[in-house]
């Protein structure tokens, strides 16, 4: 029995007892709240905050940081190195904590040529080949400067990209090696004014001239004018232009819509960098962050190109104006089109944990160095120390290593379709690169505020950092698809998933779970294992990964009957969004399901003993903190019972606390260098941050 169970038990007994006892509960409890306030000497222990019994008795870690980074970063540490290294030695290309819009939109533009043709860093050349080295090296650049890293990513994910996965073999011969060491800078040009998410209601035109064998590319109204188009502003001299394409027919339409297509368009001349006649390029001005890219405004007016320019992999137009396609129809195409511009996505999701890892390397460090408060006539301690600043940071910093983990596995998969193609892939990578983009930005948009307010008042000093990082981030949640929209699309491939389960269709690897859940995982809870408390237990990673997996089939099970019982009175768009907030529970209960399995996977294949263990005690926390921050579900359901969710609680806790103790080690295995890092409250020697810090302040 807890002391508020006493209490209870006590003031059930004293009622209607005289007044005196009353008064006596009273003061107990007055007693137990100022014990609470102002802890009693015994409960510290040479200065630092007594640890309970079950934590004083378990094993401490030991973790060789070398040899945890080593398996983390694996064969592309080097390529990683070296792109920190020549910016280290190019003081002149970095960042300063305060420049124009201007001068860091040119400041990006050198850096970019210098990373290409001085330290002969070619990206591009990985793109397809090796995509791993690729998001490697991304991963990297953004760690510079975000700016950077996006602009690359514009030159070579989505303007490079475009031409080598839409285009066809006389496209890599005339671009590749332009666009590879940046003669050739270009543009993506997808999203209009009026539609971003909604790529199938782009309203540009493209029609084809057959007298002149050209397509005229045309902006019919404002809504359609391109917009936040990356390297438009000032340095883009070509442009992937998305727009319908509509072919001349003899029949009474006059025309034929063929859908949406790209387009190679000529922006600005090779010589001059004049704008182009028929092209109008404004500028969209100051933004919240990552203004080193220059984001324009792209409106065409009877643009006029060869016919070549149709990046036409999977639709072509012959001289006479016949269109052809090895897929059979208007959505077939969008399919692929849209299939093979994931990458964009995979690169966002993989540098956006990048990113978790500054923020949590910042503010765990800082929490060691800072002292604040302690017990009567005894050194202050560690702020990381405090039972709620571990809640804070502990629980994000095992989730930067099960991301990384995660974003590693997709980029496997991603390379993987790039190979094979196989349509069963390319399906999977689709759906798992939008809901890991979609949960991994969300995720660090809202860390990059609770490591702010961890770090308190330097933790608002714009030399350190979070104030850039979180400006800088959190577009990451709106381009390359909305968060909002990408968990959609993650919830109707589950449900087209579970439709085909049922129809005797087979499951493809990535969703193959889902086979049981149907089966056991909605079975009724068993009414012992509900009530099992052990830490070995919940420490098993069966049971772990058994309850993610339960709550994503019970959501996903009652959601299909939800949207079945609407569709009647609402139609099925009707009946989608009155189920809108079930269905983005559900995508956000499947990826965190799939980011725990990778998780226990690399802590098994990990070789190193030491570092398997790190690894299990971060994995554990990562489960049982999600369970716990999800309890309610499981409760209604009678998935773990009282008790048992008690204990999970009393678990995470201690847990956090264990990594506490190793959590200095685990941030130096992220193994980025303090001149990437640049905060002063976060150098790796701790001891000589404060006397970094005071030099920005003039001392």
């Amino acid at each position: 029995m807890d002391s508020d169970e006493a209490d209870a038990t006590n003031r059930t007994a004293e009622s209607g007892d005289s007044p005196d006892r009353d008064r006596a509960a009273v003061a107990r409890r007055v007693e137990r709240l100022s014990s609470h306030l102002n802890p009693p000497p015994e409960l510290f222990i040479n200065g630092g905050l007594a640890v309970a019994p079950c934590a004083a008795r378990a094993k401490k870690i030991e973790v060789d940081k070398d040899r945890l980074s080593a398996y983390m970063r694996g064969k592309y540490r080097d390529v990683q190195q070296g792109v920190y290294d020549y910016f280290n030695s190019r003081p002149e290309l970095q960042t300063p904590l305060e420049i124009s819009k201007d001068d860091h939109r040119e400041l990006c533009m050198r850096q970019l040529m210098g990373l290409v043709r001085e330290a002969g860093i070619r990206p591009f050349r990985y793109i397809v080949d090796e995509p791993a080295k690729y998001f490697a090296i991304l991963e990297a650049v953004g760690g510079v400067d975000m700016s950077l890293g996006i602009k690359m990513g514009v030159q070579y994910s989505l303007w490079g990209g475009s031409v080598l996965n839409l285009g066809t073999k006389k496209h890599r011969d005339k671009y590749f090696e332009g666009i590879d060491n940046v003669e050739y800078p270009g543009c993506f040009a997808m999203t209009e004014l009026h539609h971003g998410s909604n790529v199938q209601g782009l309203q540009t035109v493209a029609t084809f001239d057959p007298f002149t064998d050209e397509f005229i590319i045309d902006t019919p109204n404002d809504g359609a004018i391109k917009w936040w188009i990356g390297n438009a502003a000032v340095h883009g001299k070509f442009a992937t232009v998305f727009a319908k394409l509509v072919l001349p027919t003899h029949d009474t339409k006059g025309v034929s819509d063929m859908g949406v297509h790209a387009f190679i368009v000529p922006i600005r001349d090779m010589k001059t960098h004049n704008t182009l006649p028929g092209v109008e390029i404004h500028d969209c001005g100051h933004k919240v962050g990552l203004n080193g890219v220059d984001n324009g405004a792209l409106k065409f007016h009877s643009v006029r190109i060869p016919r070549d320019n149709l990046l036409n992999r999977f639709g072509d137009v012959s001289r006479d104006g016949k269109y052809t396609s090895t897929l059979p129809s208007i959505n077939k195409r969008f399919a692929a089109t849209l299939g093979e511009l994931v990458g964009g996505r995979v690169g966002l999701a993989y540098s956006s944990v990048g990113v978790l890892k500054i923020s949590v390397i910042i503010a765990v460090r800082y929490s060691l160095l800072r002292h604040q408060f302690g017990p009567p006539k005894q050194p202050e301690i560690s702020i990381l120390d405090y039972q709620s600043q571990q809640h804070k940071l502990m629980p994000m910093l095992a989730s930067s290593y099960a991301f990384h983990f995660a974003t590693l596995h997709l980029v496997d998969k991603y390379s993987e379709m790039k190979k094979s193609h196989d349509e069963e892939l390319v399906g999977d990578v689709h759906t798992l690169s939008a809901g890991l983009k979609a949960y991994v930005t969300s995720y660090t948009a809202k860390s990059l505020s609770v490591c702010r307010e961890a770090c308190g008042g330097h933790g608002y000093a714009a030399v350190n950092r979070f104030g850039s990082l979180r400006n800088d981030h959190d577009i990451f949640q709106t381009f390359e698809g909305d968060n909002t929209v990408l968990l959609q699309q993650v919830a109707g491939y589950l449900l087209k998933q579970y439709q085909e389960k049922f129809q005797g269709g087979t499951l493809t690897v990535t969703w193959n779970y889902l086979r049981e859940s149907m089966n056991s995982y909605l079975s009724q809870p068993n009414p012992v294992t509900a009530r099992w408390e052990g830490e070995d237990h919940l420490r098993d990673p069966k049971f772990q990964l058994d309850a993610f997996r339960y709550r994503t089939s019970r959501l996903l099970q009652s959601v299909a009957v939800r949207l079945r019982k609407h569709t009647k009175n609402l139609g099925s768009f009707g009946a989608w969004n009155r189920c809108l907030n079930h269905l983005l529970t559900l995508a956000e209960s499947h990826i965190e399901t799939v980011i725990l399995a990778k998780f226990i996977d690399s802590v098994r294949s990990c070789p190193d003993s030491g570092s398997r263990d790190a690894l299990k005690l971060l994995c554990d926390l990562y489960a049982l903190d999600r369970i716990w921050n999800d309890i309610g579900t499981y409760r209604n359901v009678d998935y773990v019972a009282p008790n048992k969710a008690k204990a999970i609680h009393k678990l995470t806790e201690l847990l956090s606390f264990q990594v506490k103790n190793v959590s200095k080690e685990l941030v130096d295995a992220f193994d980025i260098p303090d001149y990437v890092t640049r905060a002063p409250i976060g150098m790796q020697a701790t001891e000589e941050a404060y006397s970094h810090y005071t030099q920005f302040a003039g001392f």
